[in-house]
């Protein structure tokens, strides 16, 4: 099925499941159908089955949102429960259509969840609760974990009472835009899924442990196992000569519930870090400009010691402590867990690069020990040539036999779908569906309402932004402190801010007199553990040197 006859049904309001090889588009079709719902004030769900995942759709994961966590099964005791707090009750009772991607990975009883869990807050007996729901993804991908003795039938998503109930249309694309050139990883790829790999293809594969990749930037190295992805990081890291930096966790509260964040957070407790170390962000923080994957190296450290991240997309960060929570019912933290949100990067699992795509890579699969590890690893590349593969088992390229023989079935209903649907009659349904999600069907109102979307996106700008504007008029920070109704030292401190995530931006209007950076770079220097302390700079200097001229000087030397 091509792309466009995929969105005409999801437009439609129809139950999907929206499933292709690795490239085909599936997340940008389901992208599509996100801004075509909110350029119609039509609120969308947008989960996934892991959190790497959700990021690459900007939403959350599917457990979060439905409200049922890390359970494996819900009473009706916790049903009711779940209805008393507010921000669930809101968004599932309101909610009309629900999105849900790497559906592979998503166990069948969490999805059997997700329905018994909108069909109770809905009052609604229909499958999810009568709402649209779209699942999207591949099961020739990750499969769910689950019990040592569970077998694929007990696993997989498809087999579930709700997918049943559900009567999903399916929509299998065809059409390949990750792969380019000559199409031989393509092909392999696509041996793979079929259960048919050739000798032919074994051997370019074998091949491909000669490939010369770019030298100026070493490739990312995909491992199947974490500990081989530490000891690569560690080895890497050796080899700068910069001094390391050191960042300990900062944990508080229950210690049974710290325990288990430590487990369950990307988050290292102990993390070391140098200039030029790669690094990937474990933590969504858009406003800052990065997401759990975003990958870069570190550049410098700032005045106050946190590391400055320079993007492969080129933006700079300065990284700073994030926290990592435990909540009650009430919302009161019961455990939190402050770190710096990176990871070394020259290696990462699999697992966690499942939805990226890759310039080019270093693949290990020689420890391959689940179906489908090898094909997301081969499928995250554009080219064979962008490939060394360091080895691989049998394992590697085999895939599950009840993935396979569904795949095959989701072929010859795909093709029913399509033959069977129409785009005008589709373009008609989606009119109905949208007026009956009470959304916008005139064309000048859903243009007026896209243009007050991106005016209100161009005005949301950070605070630091904000405090430039006023900096760029040289206004006194005292004028700015009161133009803006904040304090003195909080300007100050943008101005360091500003300084180190915009080191083009001319600010010398603001640098105090040569005395003043000489006495408190000597007191800097005087401090021997830790980031600098503008504290210790006060007392140092016998308090004659106010803590807005520190903090302006922490600017500046």
């Amino acid at each position: 099925m091509q792309q466009e006859k995929a969105l005409a049904l999801l437009k439609s309001g129809k139950n999907v499941f929206l499933t292709g090889s690795a490239g085909t588009g599936k997340t940008y079709v389901l992208n599509q159908y996100i801004t075509y719902l909110k350029e119609r004030k039509v609120p969308v769900a947008i989960t996934a089955s892991t959190g790497i995942a959700a990021t690459h759709m900007n939403g959350m994961t599917i457990h979060s949102w439905a409200g049922f966590g890390i359970k494996d099964r819900l009473s009706r005791a916790n049903l009711v429960t779940m209805r008393t707090k507010k921000y669930l009750k809101k968004h599932l009772e309101e909610s009309m259509i629900l999105i849900i991607d790497e559906i592979s990975m998503l166990h069948k009883n969490q999805l059997d969840m997700v329905d018994q869990v909108l069909c109770f807050f809905k009052e609604d007996d229909c499958a999810f609760g009568g709402i649209q729901i779209i699942v999207c993804g591949d099961f020739f991908q990750l499969p769910p974990i689950g019990r040592n003795d569970e077998r694929s039938k007990d696993k997989f998503a498809f087999m579930s009472k709700a997918w049943l109930d559900a009567k999903l249309n399916v929509c299998y694309l065809t059409e390949q835009y990750r792969q380019e050139g000559d199409n031989i990883l393509n092909n392999i790829l696509n041996e793979i899924r079929s259960a048919n790999i050739t000798h032919r293809s074994i051997e370019i594969l074998k091949k491909a442990e000669s490939n010369l990749l770019n030298q100026d930037e070493i490739p990312t190295k995909l491992f199947t196992h974490n500990a081989d992805v530490d000891q690569l990081n560690l080895i890497e890291l050796n080899k700068l000569t910069s001094s390391a930096k050191k960042f300990k966790a900062k944990t508080k509260g229950n210690q049974k519930l710290v325990e288990t964040l430590k487990k369950s957070v990307l988050a290292q407790e102990h993390l070391e870090l140098k200039i030029e170390a790669k690094v990937m962000f474990v933590r969504n923080n858009p406003e800052q400009g990065y997401v759990n994957g975003t990958l870069g190296k570190i550049i410098e450290f700032s005045n106050d010691g946190y590391p400055i991240v320079k993007t492969i997309q080129g933006k700079r960060i300065t990284v700073r402590q994030e926290t990592w929570g435990v909540h009650d019912d009430h919302g009161k933290v019961l455990a939190s867990l402050d770190q710096i949100p990176l990871r070394l990067a020259w290696a990462i699992t699999i697992h966690k690069c499942q939805g990226m795509t890759l310039d080019s890579a270093m693949i290990d699969l020689s420890k391959t020990f689940e179906n489908g590890q090898g094909y997301v690893a081969l499928s995250r590349l554009k080219n064979i040539a962008n490939l060394q593969l360091s080895g691989f088992n049998e394992v590697a390229l085999q895939v599950d036999g009840l993935a396979l023989k569904a795949d095959k079935r989701f072929k010859e209903l795909s093709k029913i779908v399509d033959e069977e649907n129409d785009l005008k009659t589709l373009e008609t349904q989606a009119q109905l569906f949208i007026k009956n999600c009470g959304g916008l069907t005139d064309l000048d109102e859903i243009k007026k309402h896209t243009n007050k979307v991106k005016e209100k996106k161009q005005k949301k700008k950070s605070t630091y932004l904000i405090t430039l504007d006023y900096l760029k008029k040289k206004m006194s920070l005292e004028d700015i402190a009161i133009e803006r109704g904040l304090s003195v030292g909080t300007i100050a401190g943008h101005v360091i801010r500003l300084r180190e995530d915009y080191p083009n931006e001319d600010l010398d209007f603001y640098r105090p007199d040569e005395r003043i950076l000489k006495e408190v770079a000597s007191a800097v220097k005087k401090q021997q553990n830790g980031p600098p302390s503008q504290k210790y700079v006060f007392e140092t200097l016998n308090r004659k040197i106010s803590y807005d001229d520190i903090k302006l000087a922490f600017a500046f030397i």
